[in-house]
């Protein structure tokens, strides 16, 4: 099978642009198609849409479909609907400039080889080398489909639900209550000191010597940036001044169902604001980065950066200036 773009199959890491913008787009915050929701309660349009030779069908099964690797990046086996293996529930993704029609196909297992070069991946392996199309795509997909698993029965009287709206629904069969997607706010940031030094921790089931930005879940009734201070205190001690949040980007984190919402942040140095005291639970250790620190650290294989799909890899770049240097244990 042939890539379909090999250009567009290159690697979404890169340098950060001045003045905090994010260039190229993070990895999974990456699409090629609109999705077109005014389509979503159109059943006649499905159809023909479903049944048109163009239209290309991803099936996904636990997080993975089949990928071909290109030489420059890796690419979806986009499948004829005529080809989608019978059953399973059909999500609509929507429609790219010409006019071809892109769903989802939410399987319990992929179906066999469909030939040599095929290979079942996730996101997690293959976010940063897919194109942007092909990115948005399974990242819509993966993110439905770990919704439409966790809902299976309403909230309200406990029977079961439905798809509906092309799949962006669920309806109870029972009190006709619709349930939409759920998406979990997390705030991720990069904090740093009076000296410049960056913030960085590490969990104890990580690899040894993998470090990262923090980050955590949004509270009801909070805003972001108390998110932000809050969860920088909870897990290293350390003081962040509200008045210094500042937004970068956002990035959907399917994992199962995250927005991943980028910060850089100062500390609060007064009394002591920027000592750390680590929780112990979510983080194991956590120290202050220099650029020369953090860059000898990696050059000698002593310290890990954060995945190149994730905005953390991002953050760090962006206080870092520019990509990070090779490490010894990529």
């Amino acid at each position: 099978m042939q890539p379909r773009d090999e250009a567009a199959a290159e690697s979404a890491t890169g340098a950060t642009a001045p003045g905090g913008a994010i260039d190229p787009p993070l990895a999974l915050a990456r699409a090629g198609v609109d999705r077109a929701a005014e389509h979503r309660l159109d059943e006649p349009w499905l159809a023909a849409a479903w049944s048109h030779p163009d239209t290309r069908v991803l099936v996904v099964a636990e997080g993975q479909a089949f990928v071909i690797d290109t030489g420059t990046g890796s690419e979806l086996v986009l499948l004829p609907s005529f080809e989608a293996p019978d059953g399973g529930e059909r999500y609509f993704l929507g429609t790219n400039g010409d006019g071809v029609s892109y769903f989802a196909l939410d399987v319990d297992s992929l179906p066999g080889r469909l030939d040599g070069d095929a290979r079942p991946a996730g996101l997690r392996e293959v976010g940063g080398l897919l194109g942007d199309l092909d990115s948005g795509l399974l990242v819509h997909a993966v993110a439905l489909q770990n919704w439409h698993r966790s809902h299976r029965f309403c909230s309200r009287c406990g029977h079961p639900t439905v798809p509906a709206a092309a799949g962006h629904v669920r309806r109870c069969t029972s009190c006709a209550h619709e349930h939409y997607p759920r998406t979990d706010a997390a705030v991720i940031m990069l904090v740093t000191d009076d000296r410049d030094r960056a913030l960085l921790g590490r969990q104890a089931l990580w690899p040894e010597g993998r470090y990262s930005t923090l980050a955590g879940f949004v509270e009801p009734g909070e805003s972001l940036e108390q998110a932000v201070a809050r969860e920088v205190a909870e897990e290293v001690g350390v003081r962040v001044d509200q008045r210094t949040v500042s937004y970068v980007a956002s990035q959907p984190w399917p994992f199962p169902a995250s927005l991943m919402l980028g910060f850089l942040a100062r500390a609060d140095q007064a009394d002591g604001g920027a000592d750390i005291d680590v929780d112990g639970a979510e983080i194991s250790e956590a120290a202050w980065f220099t650029r020369e620190e953090l860059r000898a650290g990696m050059e000698a294989g002593t310290v890990l950066p954060p995945s190149g799909i994730s905005i953390a890899r991002r953050l760090v770049e962006l206080w870092y200036g520019g990509p990070l240097p090779e490490t010894a244990r990529w």
